[in-house]
Protein backbone atom coordinates (compact mmCIF):
# COMPACT_ATOMS: atom_id res chain seq x y z
CA UNK A 1 0.00 0.00 0.00
CA UNK A 2 0.94 3.45 -0.81
CA UNK A 3 1.19 4.51 2.73
CA UNK A 4 4.09 2.74 3.31
CA UNK A 5 6.02 4.78 1.53
CA UNK A 6 5.13 7.92 3.62
CA UNK A 7 3.17 7.61 6.57
CA UNK A 8 3.37 11.63 6.26
CA UNK A 9 1.26 12.21 3.18
CA UNK A 10 -0.91 9.68 4.39
CA UNK A 11 -1.98 11.48 7.56
CA UNK A 12 -2.26 14.93 5.57
CA UNK A 13 -4.73 13.98 2.75
CA UNK A 14 -7.74 15.83 2.34
CA UNK A 15 -11.38 14.46 1.97
CA UNK A 16 -14.47 16.18 1.88
CA UNK A 17 -15.22 15.51 5.13
CA UNK A 18 -12.07 16.21 6.31
CA UNK A 19 -12.08 19.52 4.99
CA UNK A 20 -15.72 20.35 6.37
CA UNK A 21 -15.02 18.93 9.30
CA UNK A 22 -11.69 20.85 10.60
CA UNK A 23 -12.42 24.32 8.46
CA UNK A 24 -9.15 25.90 8.25
CA UNK A 25 -9.43 29.05 10.30
CA UNK A 26 -6.28 31.42 10.71
CA UNK A 27 -5.49 35.07 12.42
CA UNK A 28 -4.99 37.29 9.80
CA UNK A 29 -4.20 39.84 11.79
CA UNK A 30 -1.32 38.26 13.26
CA UNK A 31 0.45 36.46 10.36
CA UNK A 32 4.02 34.69 10.56
CA UNK A 33 7.08 36.75 9.11
CA UNK A 34 7.76 36.45 5.94
CA UNK A 35 11.40 37.95 5.57
CA UNK A 36 14.49 36.85 7.41
CA UNK A 37 17.12 39.43 8.00
CA UNK A 38 20.57 39.55 9.49
CA UNK A 39 21.77 42.28 11.62
CA UNK A 40 22.39 45.16 10.13
CA UNK A 41 25.97 45.19 11.00
CA UNK A 42 26.24 42.67 8.28
CA UNK A 43 27.25 44.29 4.86
CA UNK A 44 24.72 44.15 1.97
CA UNK A 45 24.92 44.84 -1.74
CA UNK A 46 22.14 46.06 -3.33
CA UNK A 47 20.87 44.05 -6.35
CA UNK A 48 20.35 47.12 -8.70
CA UNK A 49 20.33 46.80 -12.48
CA UNK A 50 24.09 47.74 -12.96
CA UNK A 51 25.63 44.39 -13.08
CA UNK A 52 24.25 41.27 -14.93
CA UNK A 53 24.78 39.08 -11.66
CA UNK A 54 22.73 41.32 -9.64
CA UNK A 55 19.52 41.02 -12.22
CA UNK A 56 20.46 37.25 -12.39
CA UNK A 57 19.37 36.74 -8.34
CA UNK A 58 16.65 39.49 -8.73
CA UNK A 59 14.84 37.07 -10.82
CA UNK A 60 15.23 34.52 -8.89
CA UNK A 61 12.85 35.48 -5.42
CA UNK A 62 12.81 39.93 -6.36
CA UNK A 63 9.55 41.43 -5.19
CA UNK A 64 7.24 42.66 -8.30
CA UNK A 65 4.46 43.78 -5.97
CA UNK A 66 2.62 44.68 -2.99
CA UNK A 67 -1.34 44.10 -2.37
CA UNK A 68 -3.07 45.75 0.35
CA UNK A 69 -6.49 44.44 1.96
CA UNK A 70 -8.40 46.39 5.23
CA UNK A 71 -5.77 45.48 7.76
CA UNK A 72 -3.09 43.12 5.52
CA UNK A 73 0.03 44.03 3.51
CA UNK A 74 1.87 41.95 1.66
CA UNK A 75 4.36 41.32 -1.53
CA UNK A 76 4.57 39.27 -4.32
CA UNK A 77 7.70 37.94 -5.64
CA UNK A 78 8.76 36.22 -8.83
CA UNK A 79 8.20 33.13 -6.89
CA UNK A 80 5.19 31.89 -6.62
CA UNK A 81 3.97 30.72 -3.06
CA UNK A 82 0.64 29.09 -1.37
CA UNK A 83 -0.81 31.63 0.32
CA UNK A 84 2.02 34.22 -0.51
CA UNK A 85 3.52 32.83 3.03
CA UNK A 86 6.80 32.29 1.08
CA UNK A 87 7.94 29.77 3.58
CA UNK A 88 11.81 29.48 1.99
CA UNK A 89 14.79 31.03 2.61
CA UNK A 90 17.41 31.49 -0.60
CA UNK A 91 21.72 31.38 0.30
CA UNK A 92 24.32 30.82 -1.19
CA UNK A 93 28.12 30.67 -2.18
CA UNK A 94 29.61 32.93 -4.59
CA UNK A 95 33.56 32.28 -6.19
CA UNK A 96 34.85 34.47 -8.91
CA UNK A 97 31.81 36.16 -9.88
CA UNK A 98 31.72 39.54 -10.59
CA UNK A 99 30.37 42.67 -8.20
CA UNK A 100 30.84 39.87 -5.28
CA UNK A 101 34.14 39.04 -2.56
CA UNK A 102 34.41 35.68 -2.09
CA UNK A 103 31.82 34.27 0.53
CA UNK A 104 28.99 32.78 1.79
CA UNK A 105 25.35 35.39 1.77
CA UNK A 106 22.30 35.14 2.24
CA UNK A 107 19.49 36.56 -0.38
CA UNK A 108 17.75 39.26 1.59
CA UNK A 109 14.71 39.81 -0.30
CA UNK A 110 13.04 42.50 1.55
CA UNK A 111 15.56 45.07 1.31
CA UNK A 112 16.69 43.58 -2.15
CA UNK A 113 19.98 42.94 -1.20
CA UNK A 114 22.31 40.21 -0.65
CA UNK A 115 23.86 39.87 2.75
CA UNK A 116 27.88 38.95 2.95
CA UNK A 117 27.62 36.54 6.30
CA UNK A 118 31.06 35.60 6.00
CA UNK A 119 34.12 36.09 3.41
CA UNK A 120 35.90 32.83 2.12
CA UNK A 121 39.78 32.52 1.18
CA UNK A 122 40.65 31.19 -1.89
CA UNK A 123 41.24 27.76 -0.76
CA UNK A 124 38.49 27.61 0.95
CA UNK A 125 34.84 26.49 -0.06
CA UNK A 126 31.61 24.09 1.36
CA UNK A 127 31.85 21.88 -1.79
CA UNK A 128 33.82 19.83 1.22
CA UNK A 129 30.65 19.82 3.24
CA UNK A 130 28.44 18.86 0.69
CA UNK A 131 30.73 15.80 -0.52
CA UNK A 132 32.02 17.16 -3.52
CA UNK A 133 35.15 16.68 -5.14
CA UNK A 134 35.14 19.77 -7.51
CA UNK A 135 34.92 23.19 -6.64
CA UNK A 136 32.64 25.59 -8.15
CA UNK A 137 33.38 29.19 -10.23
CA UNK A 138 29.99 31.07 -9.50
CA UNK A 139 27.34 30.59 -7.27
CA UNK A 140 26.11 27.20 -5.28
CA UNK A 141 22.71 28.04 -4.00
CA UNK A 142 20.95 26.85 -0.67
CA UNK A 143 17.14 26.51 -0.30
CA UNK A 144 16.08 26.24 2.94
CA UNK A 145 12.47 26.29 4.70
CA UNK A 146 11.18 27.62 7.88
CA UNK A 147 8.05 25.45 8.15
CA UNK A 148 6.04 27.57 10.67
CA UNK A 149 5.45 30.56 7.92
CA UNK A 150 3.49 27.81 6.10
CA UNK A 151 2.26 25.86 9.30
CA UNK A 152 0.73 28.73 10.60
CA UNK A 153 -2.12 28.38 7.83
CA UNK A 154 -1.87 25.07 6.01
CA UNK A 155 -1.24 23.29 9.53
CA UNK A 156 0.20 19.17 9.18
CA UNK A 157 -0.31 19.85 5.58
CA UNK A 158 2.76 22.58 5.14
CA UNK A 159 5.77 20.20 4.70
CA UNK A 160 4.18 19.58 0.87
CA UNK A 161 3.93 23.68 0.39
CA UNK A 162 7.70 23.77 1.82
CA UNK A 163 8.63 21.22 -0.71
CA UNK A 164 6.54 22.73 -3.79
CA UNK A 165 7.30 25.64 -2.96
CA UNK A 166 11.17 24.84 -2.99
CA UNK A 167 10.69 23.67 -5.83
CA UNK A 168 8.90 26.86 -7.57
CA UNK A 169 12.33 28.75 -6.52
CA UNK A 170 14.24 26.11 -7.88
CA UNK A 171 12.36 26.41 -11.27
CA UNK A 172 13.07 30.32 -10.58
CA UNK A 173 16.78 29.49 -10.88
CA UNK A 174 16.52 27.36 -14.30
CA UNK A 175 14.47 30.46 -16.04
CA UNK A 176 17.11 33.31 -14.47
CA UNK A 177 20.13 30.48 -15.52
CA UNK A 178 18.41 30.29 -18.81
CA UNK A 179 18.10 34.16 -19.15
CA UNK A 180 21.49 34.98 -18.62
CA UNK A 181 23.15 31.61 -19.97
CA UNK A 182 24.43 29.89 -16.78
CA UNK A 183 24.82 26.35 -16.17
CA UNK A 184 22.30 25.05 -14.06
CA UNK A 185 22.21 21.56 -11.94
CA UNK A 186 20.26 20.44 -8.60
CA UNK A 187 21.58 18.36 -5.57
CA UNK A 188 19.98 16.52 -3.58
CA UNK A 189 21.94 14.43 -2.11
CA UNK A 190 24.05 16.47 0.04
CA UNK A 191 24.27 16.06 4.22
CA UNK A 192 21.31 18.38 5.30
CA UNK A 193 21.54 17.82 8.76
CA UNK A 194 25.44 18.56 8.44
CA UNK A 195 24.40 22.08 6.43
CA UNK A 196 21.52 23.02 8.80
CA UNK A 197 24.36 22.82 11.13
CA UNK A 198 26.98 24.47 9.12
CA UNK A 199 24.84 27.57 9.21
CA UNK A 200 23.88 27.23 12.74
CA UNK A 201 19.89 26.50 12.01
CA UNK A 202 18.19 24.82 14.71
CA UNK A 203 14.68 23.26 14.43
CA UNK A 204 12.99 25.91 12.98
CA UNK A 205 14.63 25.94 9.52
CA UNK A 206 16.03 23.43 7.62
CA UNK A 207 17.73 23.05 4.17
CA UNK A 208 16.14 20.46 1.12
CA UNK A 209 18.04 21.54 -2.07
CA UNK A 210 21.46 22.63 -3.11
CA UNK A 211 21.70 23.98 -6.67
CA UNK A 212 24.85 24.78 -8.55
CA UNK A 213 25.18 27.98 -10.86
CA UNK A 214 28.41 27.92 -12.37
CA UNK A 215 31.90 25.80 -13.88
CA UNK A 216 33.10 23.00 -12.35
CA UNK A 217 37.03 23.26 -11.23
CA UNK A 218 39.30 20.20 -10.35
CA UNK A 219 40.39 21.62 -7.61
CA UNK A 220 39.23 20.36 -4.00
CA UNK A 221 38.36 23.24 -0.79
CA UNK A 222 39.24 23.36 2.56
CA UNK A 223 36.56 23.13 4.89
CA UNK A 224 35.81 26.32 7.12
CA UNK A 225 33.77 27.21 10.20
CA UNK A 226 30.33 29.55 9.76
CA UNK A 227 30.32 31.43 12.37
CA UNK A 228 26.26 33.37 13.08
CA UNK A 229 23.56 34.29 14.71
CA UNK A 230 20.43 31.66 14.69
CA UNK A 231 17.44 33.14 13.62
CA UNK A 232 14.02 32.80 13.96
CA UNK A 233 12.82 34.19 10.48
CA UNK A 234 9.24 33.36 10.72
CA UNK A 235 7.85 34.57 14.10
CA UNK A 236 8.28 38.53 15.35
CA UNK A 237 10.05 39.64 17.66
CA UNK A 238 8.86 43.24 18.54
CA UNK A 239 5.54 44.96 17.85
CA UNK A 240 3.47 42.07 16.89
CA UNK A 241 2.97 38.81 18.54
CA UNK A 242 3.03 36.00 16.02
CA UNK A 243 5.55 33.27 18.09
CA UNK A 244 6.84 30.14 16.54
CA UNK A 245 4.46 26.95 17.16
CA UNK A 246 6.60 23.49 17.19
CA UNK A 247 4.87 20.99 14.48
CA UNK A 248 6.27 17.92 15.65
CA UNK A 249 4.61 15.50 12.64
CA UNK A 250 6.58 17.77 10.05
CA UNK A 251 9.91 17.76 11.27
CA UNK A 252 9.52 13.82 11.84
CA UNK A 253 8.74 14.40 8.23
CA UNK A 254 11.76 16.30 7.69
CA UNK A 255 13.49 13.86 9.03
CA UNK A 256 12.13 10.42 7.88
CA UNK A 257 12.42 11.45 4.35
CA UNK A 258 16.24 12.85 4.54
CA UNK A 259 17.66 9.30 2.92
CA UNK A 260 17.82 9.07 -0.93
CA UNK A 261 17.06 5.23 -1.89
CA UNK A 262 18.03 4.41 -5.34
CA UNK A 263 18.38 7.62 -6.78
CA UNK A 264 18.99 7.88 -10.42
CA UNK A 265 21.11 10.85 -11.99
CA UNK A 266 19.73 13.13 -14.73
CA UNK A 267 22.69 14.37 -16.63
CA UNK A 268 20.78 16.17 -19.87
CA UNK A 269 19.83 19.46 -20.16
CA UNK A 270 16.45 21.40 -20.46
CA UNK A 271 16.29 23.06 -24.39
CA UNK A 272 14.36 25.77 -24.44
CA UNK A 273 13.29 28.08 -26.96
CA UNK A 274 11.45 31.44 -25.55
CA UNK A 275 12.34 34.86 -27.02
CA UNK A 276 14.48 36.25 -23.88
CA UNK A 277 13.30 39.85 -23.70
CA UNK A 278 9.71 38.68 -23.65
CA UNK A 279 10.45 35.39 -21.22
CA UNK A 280 11.98 37.92 -18.97
CA UNK A 281 9.26 40.05 -19.16
CA UNK A 282 7.04 37.01 -18.41
CA UNK A 283 8.71 36.41 -15.55
CA UNK A 284 8.59 39.92 -13.97
CA UNK A 285 4.58 39.67 -14.35
CA UNK A 286 3.68 35.82 -13.26
CA UNK A 287 0.74 36.05 -11.51
CA UNK A 288 -1.78 33.32 -10.50
CA UNK A 289 -5.31 33.20 -12.21
CA UNK A 290 -7.96 33.18 -9.83
CA UNK A 291 -10.58 32.47 -12.65
CA UNK A 292 -11.07 31.44 -16.03
CA UNK A 293 -13.71 32.59 -18.97
CA UNK A 294 -13.80 29.14 -20.32
CA UNK A 295 -12.13 30.08 -23.73
CA UNK A 296 -10.54 27.43 -25.05
CA UNK A 297 -6.36 27.29 -26.31
CA UNK A 298 -5.34 26.14 -29.39
CA UNK A 299 -3.38 22.60 -29.90
CA UNK A 300 -0.18 24.10 -31.10
CA UNK A 301 0.05 26.12 -27.98
CA UNK A 302 -0.53 22.89 -25.65
CA UNK A 303 1.96 20.88 -27.21
CA UNK A 304 4.46 24.18 -26.69
CA UNK A 305 3.52 23.85 -23.24
CA UNK A 306 3.76 20.10 -23.16
CA UNK A 307 6.98 20.53 -24.41
CA UNK A 308 8.74 22.81 -22.15
CA UNK A 309 6.88 20.40 -18.98
CA UNK A 310 8.67 17.34 -20.12
CA UNK A 311 12.63 18.86 -20.88
CA UNK A 312 14.87 17.19 -18.55
CA UNK A 313 15.86 18.76 -15.31
CA UNK A 314 19.44 18.28 -14.71
CA UNK A 315 19.86 16.64 -11.07
CA UNK A 316 21.25 13.82 -9.11
CA UNK A 317 18.16 12.07 -7.87
CA UNK A 318 15.19 12.60 -11.06
CA UNK A 319 12.17 10.73 -9.78
CA UNK A 320 9.13 9.92 -12.13
CA UNK A 321 6.73 12.50 -11.66
CA UNK A 322 4.04 11.75 -13.89
CA UNK A 323 1.46 14.46 -15.47
CA UNK A 324 -2.24 13.81 -15.49
CA UNK A 325 -4.81 15.51 -16.92
CA UNK A 326 -7.47 16.34 -17.76
CA UNK A 327 -8.38 18.06 -21.61
CA UNK A 328 -12.04 20.50 -21.07
CA UNK A 329 -11.43 22.62 -23.67
CA UNK A 330 -8.27 22.85 -25.89
CA UNK A 331 -8.83 23.23 -30.00
CA UNK A 332 -7.99 20.37 -32.21
CA UNK A 333 -7.56 17.78 -28.92
CA UNK A 334 -10.34 15.05 -27.74
CA UNK A 335 -11.85 15.89 -24.56
CA UNK A 336 -10.92 13.46 -21.91
CA UNK A 337 -8.34 12.04 -19.33
CA UNK A 338 -4.71 11.63 -20.45
CA UNK A 339 -1.30 10.26 -18.84
CA UNK A 340 2.07 11.34 -20.17
CA UNK A 341 0.54 12.84 -23.60
CA UNK A 342 -1.60 9.38 -24.09
CA UNK A 343 -5.54 9.29 -24.09
CA UNK A 344 -6.90 6.82 -20.89
CA UNK A 345 -10.69 8.14 -21.32
CA UNK A 346 -12.83 10.01 -23.26
CA UNK A 347 -15.32 12.43 -22.07
CA UNK A 348 -15.98 15.37 -20.47
CA UNK A 349 -14.32 15.30 -16.82
CA UNK A 350 -14.16 19.66 -16.23
CA UNK A 351 -16.81 19.16 -13.64
CA UNK A 352 -15.47 16.42 -11.67
CA UNK A 353 -11.75 17.92 -11.76
CA UNK A 354 -13.07 21.13 -10.30
CA UNK A 355 -14.75 19.00 -7.51
CA UNK A 356 -11.51 17.09 -7.06
CA UNK A 357 -9.80 20.52 -6.43
CA UNK A 358 -11.63 21.33 -3.10
CA UNK A 359 -14.76 22.22 -5.74
CA UNK A 360 -13.30 24.94 -6.93
CA UNK A 361 -14.36 26.86 -9.83
CA UNK A 362 -10.50 26.78 -11.25
CA UNK A 363 -10.13 23.29 -11.82
CA UNK A 364 -13.60 23.11 -13.81
CA UNK A 365 -13.18 26.24 -15.66
CA UNK A 366 -9.91 25.68 -17.31
CA UNK A 367 -8.82 24.54 -20.15
CA UNK A 368 -6.43 22.35 -18.86
CA UNK A 369 -6.33 20.69 -15.58
CA UNK A 370 -3.18 18.78 -14.16
CA UNK A 371 -2.20 16.34 -11.67
CA UNK A 372 1.22 15.97 -11.04
CA UNK A 373 1.72 12.21 -8.95
CA UNK A 374 4.43 9.95 -8.00
CA UNK A 375 5.06 7.12 -6.46
CA UNK A 376 8.55 7.50 -5.42
CA UNK A 377 9.97 6.75 -2.01
CA UNK A 378 12.42 10.02 -2.33
CA UNK A 379 9.59 12.11 -0.85
CA UNK A 380 11.56 15.48 -0.86
CA UNK A 381 12.76 15.14 -4.67
CA UNK A 382 9.56 13.86 -6.01
CA UNK A 383 7.61 17.14 -4.33
CA UNK A 384 10.02 19.72 -5.47
CA UNK A 385 10.50 18.30 -9.18
CA UNK A 386 6.75 18.82 -9.28
CA UNK A 387 7.38 22.38 -7.93
CA UNK A 388 9.94 23.05 -10.98
CA UNK A 389 7.62 21.19 -13.40
CA UNK A 390 4.56 23.90 -12.10
CA UNK A 391 6.92 26.80 -12.36
CA UNK A 392 7.45 25.48 -15.67
CA UNK A 393 3.70 25.47 -16.56
CA UNK A 394 3.34 28.81 -15.20
CA UNK A 395 5.96 30.54 -17.17
CA UNK A 396 5.28 28.54 -20.72
CA UNK A 397 1.19 29.76 -20.14
CA UNK A 398 1.87 33.06 -19.61
CA UNK A 399 4.98 33.41 -22.40
CA UNK A 400 1.49 32.53 -24.64
CA UNK A 401 -0.98 34.64 -22.62
CA UNK A 402 -2.44 31.89 -21.09
CA UNK A 403 -3.13 32.10 -17.08
CA UNK A 404 -2.07 29.11 -14.66
CA UNK A 405 -3.01 28.72 -11.10
CA UNK A 406 -1.33 26.48 -8.63
CA UNK A 407 -3.58 24.43 -6.68
CA UNK A 408 -2.13 22.61 -3.88
CA UNK A 409 -5.13 21.43 -2.21
CA UNK A 410 -7.85 18.28 -3.42
CA UNK A 411 -9.34 15.38 -2.47
CA UNK A 412 -6.40 13.04 -2.44
CA UNK A 413 -7.79 9.46 -2.42
CA UNK A 414 -10.53 10.52 -4.62
CA UNK A 415 -7.99 11.92 -6.93
CA UNK A 416 -6.36 8.38 -7.08
CA UNK A 417 -10.27 6.97 -7.79
CA UNK A 418 -10.71 9.24 -10.35
CA UNK A 419 -7.08 8.45 -11.99
CA UNK A 420 -7.36 4.58 -11.31
CA UNK A 421 -3.99 4.40 -10.02
CA UNK A 422 -3.07 4.29 -6.14
CA UNK A 423 -0.32 7.15 -6.10
CA UNK A 424 0.71 9.91 -4.48
CA UNK A 425 -1.28 13.43 -5.42
CA UNK A 426 1.85 15.80 -5.67
CA UNK A 427 0.26 18.96 -7.31
CA UNK A 428 -2.86 20.42 -9.07
CA UNK A 429 -2.49 23.24 -11.36
CA UNK A 430 -5.02 24.53 -14.10
CA UNK A 431 -4.37 26.64 -17.52
CA UNK A 432 -6.79 28.58 -20.08
CA UNK A 433 -7.95 32.19 -20.81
Amino acid sequence: MLYQLNQYHQNTKHSSLSVRNNPNRVDWNNPPNRFKNYPDSYKRIALDSSNENYNFLYLISGITAKKNYPGIEYYLRVNPSAGALYPNEVYFQARNVDGFEDGIYHLEVSTSSAVKLQKIESNQGVETLLGLDFSVDGFIFFISSLYFRSSWKYKNRAFRYCLLDAGHLLGSMEASSYLFDKEFEILYDFPKQKLNDFFCFDEKEFFTAVCLVGTKKDDKKESFSLTLPTLDGSSYEEGKISFFVKNELIEKAYEDTLEIKNKNNETKKALFNFQKQRFKDVIFKRRSIREFTKQSISKIQFEVILNVLNQPITNDCDEQVDIFYTINRVEGLQIGLYKNGELLRNGDFSSKAGYLCLEQELGKDSAVTFFLTTKSKNYQEAYQKAGIIGHRLYLASNYLDIGCSGIGAYYDDEVCEFLQEQTMILYALAIGN
